[in-house]
Order: structure tokens, then sequence, then C-alpha cells
């Protein structure tokens, strides 16, 4: 498909077929990844892709921590308070996911065990895990950024579906444990890969976006 299709077709898919990617099509899909720009070339991103086995133990141990009490940990602050029209475009997102979920908001207990789908990467074959090093900041941070779209619509474009998410990034300890990491790489956030279940409720989510000419100012 073309960069306009890819675009418009990209999208956070929640529930993934175990069914796992052809190794030889992840590989093309990140070798493309890697002519995404970033300031002065540095290429600052450290992706490390887990499947399988090995994912879904990762998974298991954030969740349990989580139930265990324990609070996130990230390395980055990821307490942001969203207000004013950022914060009605967080809520819209919640209400759109939650309805498609069929999820109260009172209703705390399925809420919780949403939370614990995302550590679990949706049940997706496969997850990468982004980091940079701690010797960079913001700046860098935006390189992260790039990357992860690029990777991305290069995954749309030859049908496979993901989902970036924060939430993998809670607790960046115990990923670092599982890959063996040192402690100067700090984890960005994850992208959960593979082929959509089309009964997963989640799915049904839709999300829009803002006008142009609300959120573009064009000068000259």
């Amino acid at each position: 498909m073309n960069v306009d299709e890819a675009i418009r077709r990209r999208r956070s898919i929640r529930g993934f077929l175990p069914r796992e990617v052809p190794e030889d099509t992840i590989r093309e899909i990140f070798a493309l990844a890697q002519h995404a720009p970033s300031n002065c070339n540095i290429q600052p991103w450290l992706s490390h892709v887990v499947s399988g086995d090995s994912l879904r133990a990762l998974g298991d141990a954030m969740a349990e921590t989580a139930l265990a009490g324990n609070l996130p940990d990230p390395d980055f602050a990821a307490d942001k308070v969203f207000t004013g029209t950022y914060r009605a475009r967080q809520v819209d997102a919640a209400v759109q996911l939650y309805g498609a979920m069929g999820i109260e908001r009172h209703d705390r207990e399925r809420r919780n065990a949403a939370f614990l789908r995302n550590l679990k990467s949706f049940g997706a074959p496969h997850a990468v895990f982004v980091f940079m090093s701690a010797a960079f900041t913001e700046r860098e941070a935006v390189d992260l950024g790039i990357y992860a779209q690029t990777l991305m619509l290069a995954m749309t474009a030859r049908g496979v579906d993901s989902c970036a998410q924060g939430a993998l990034s809670l607790y960046p300890n115990i990923v670092r444990r599982h890959l063996g990491l040192p402690e100067e790489d700090r984890l960005i956030f994850g992208i959960s890969f593979g082929y959509e279940d089309t009964t997963v409720d989640a799915n049904r989510a839709r999300v829009g976006r803002e006008p142009l000419d609300s959120a573009i100012r064009f000068y000259r």
C-alpha cells in the first residue's frame, strides 16, 4: 500500500491472534525503520524484540508485580495530568475504549483487568521494547517517537498490526532484568505487534482526529 493508505489504516490494536509474524518479515520491517531520521543521525533507539514464551514470561512478571500492589517506577515520569482540550481528548479516548469493551466507569475490577492486559501486550506474539541511553534527554526522545511511527507504518504496509504502549515502560527494572540490560539503558515505551483478533471487543474502539484548521496554523 502507499504511504497515505498506511497512515490512515494504522490504529492501535488491543487484541491479537497467537499467530507469529514470520522472522523474515520482522527483520524487513526493522531494517526499513532504520531509515527514520534523527538529530545528527545518531539513531539513539535501542530496540529489543521479545517474542513467544519469553514475552509471556515478561508480561506475567509485570502483571504479578502490579497485582502485588507495587507501584509503577518508570524511568521517565508517567504521572502527567492533562487539562483543557488535552484532557477532553483523553477522556473521549477512554470512553470509546471502555465503551467498546462494555466496561462501566465504576467497574474497578474489570478496569484493573484491562490494565493487566496492557502489561501482557494484549496477547500479542511480539513486542519491541525501545530504550535510549541515560546520557540522552528530551531531544533524543523525539527521535524515538519518529522511529516508532516509521516502524508502525512499515508494519501496517505489510499487514502487521500494532499498539504503541506507555504501559510497557512502567516496570523498567523487570524488563532490564528479563533481557539482561544495563541500568543506563532507559526504557521509553513498548510496541506490541502481530495480527489483529477481530473478535476482541477493544478492537472495535475508534477515536477521531482534530480537523486541520483547528490543529494547524499557516503563515506566509
